[in-house]
């Protein structure tokens, strides 16, 4: 069968035939192979506190290490543990090898808050580089960590991090699916909704404070917009036939989104409150994953408009659709960098269903992942990694790949059958 047939649903066949298992609301694990070309060697040493909390100076490590970009030394030998710029004994951290340091201290105020403190040191100048204070409730100490992690990459690298930011994926399990939501570790899962009935397609709004996604509630595909602020939800489309794929637009006011509503499968803009419904592609063929352009211009989509899946692209405003990819006889799944350069897709290759990028500028075409059934690529905040599922055995679950394709991460999670991960913007 085209696989463009199954795409149009997104899918309702994988739908009918994904594996029972348990669900597990436990963390992913990840998995790290690879680095970058030029890892900073830094220190993270443990942040002094006079409470029995898990020391934050863990996550921050994960965070640098997860990134690739950073070699987080052993600090167990080094006899001092500073808390403050002016207790470092440079002499000690640069025998370590250590360009970089973080230090700081986590003080418990009144009013059950927590008051977090923490500076970075250049090692080898013996200067400080930054330095950040946060009055915080005790929940908010894993985000304050990422945060942190956030302020370290940012300043070494001159690029922002992306361990403030969370993830979205389809965890099915116990014979029910459940729409999760976690940080970009892996840690902190929680779910958004969950039904007998599949669900599929979930799609972060710009600000991450909503998710559309399809639900089979009602006995046919529908999509909602769901607020992770209180919980509320509402239809955003149930027209006749088929109602699949949303995809946020830049701005947040509006989706794309494919519906069977006057024949085969199209692509249609609407507003994000339901209103102002508009037909976007127009063939014979089946339309269907769209997604918007970082400027807003194009909507790009799978069609087999050509006898084979490829990717096309057609003006937001309308009018007739070009054909972007040209490499390979199976493309699909597109899905922009954050810089829009750069178009992540899945393309069959030789038979095996893997992640590949393509330069938009010369149409250089990279292959990033290994696996047989790759599917559902998306990029981090920042443009470095991209998120993707695949298949563990007989399971599904994520993995993670860099854009250069140097660092490779498997996200393995302890019970469910994981599909469609998407990768939200980084928490304010």
């Amino acid at each position: 069968m085209n696989i463009i047939k199954l795409t149009a649903l997104k899918w309702v066949i994988y739908c009918s035939v994904l594996l029972t298992s348990s669900l597990a609301h436990a963390a992913l694990e990840i998995e790290i192979s690879g680095g970058g070309a030029q890892q900073v060697p830094i220190a993270i040493v443990p942040f002094a506190q006079a409470n029995s909390q898990d020391n934050i100076s863990t996550i921050i490590a994960a965070d640098l290490r997860r990134s690739g970009m950073f070699r987080v030394l052993e600090t167990g030998g080094v006899v001092s543990r500073p808390s403050d710029i002016a207790q470092i004994k440079y002499a000690e951290w640069a025998a370590l090898q250590a360009q970089a340091m973080a230090v700081g201290s986590i003080e418990v105020l009144p009013g059950n808050r927590l008051k977090v403190s923490f500076k970075l040191a250049d090692v080898l100048k013996q200067t400080q580089l930054a330095g950040m204070e946060y009055n915080i409730a005790p929940g908010q100490l894993r985000l304050t960590a990422h945060k942190i992690a956030d302020v370290i990459y940012q300043k070494l690298t001159g690029e922002i991090g992306n361990a403030a930011s969370r993830i979205a994926y389809i965890n099915k399990a116990k014979g029910r699916y459940a729409l999760q939501v976690a940080d970009a570790d892996g840690e902190n899962p929680q779910t958004v909704v969950s039904s007998a009935e599949p669900i599929i397609s979930p799609d972060w709004s710009p600000d991450g404070t909503k998710i559309a996604y399809v639900s089979f509630e009602k006995k046919k595909p529908v999509i909602y917009i769901q607020s992770l602020m209180t919980g509320q939800r509402m239809i955003l489309a149930n027209f006749k036939g088929n109602n699949s794929a949303p995809a946020w637009s830049p701005d947040g006011t509006k989706l794309a989104i494919v519906l069977t509503y006057a024949a085969n499968s199209q692509v249609y803009i609407i507003n994000a409150d339901g209103t102002d419904l508009k037909l976007l592609t127009k063939s014979n063929a089946i339309d269907t994953e769209p997604t918007w352009s970082p400027d807003a211009k194009w909507i790009y989509f799978s069609s087999d408009r050509g006898g084979s899946p490829q990717i096309y692209k057609v003006s937001a405003m309308g009018g007739e659709a070009q054909r972007v990819t040209f490499e390979g006889s199976y493309n699909l799944s597109p899905h922009f960098s954050p810089d829009g350069k750069l178009l992540a897709m899945i393309r069959n290759d030789g038979g095996k269903f893997r992640v590949a990028l393509q330069d938009l500028s010369n149409g250089q075409v990279q292959l990033l992942s290994e696996g047989a059934q790759d599917e559902s690529p998306s990029f981090a905040p920042n443009g470095r990694m991209l998120l993707y599922a695949t298949r563990l055995g007989i399971r599904g679950t994520l993995a993670a790949v860099s854009s250069d394709g140097r660092i490779k991460q498997r996200l393995s999670e302890s019970g469910g059958d994981v599909r469609e991960p998407t990768w939200g913007p980084l928490i304010n």
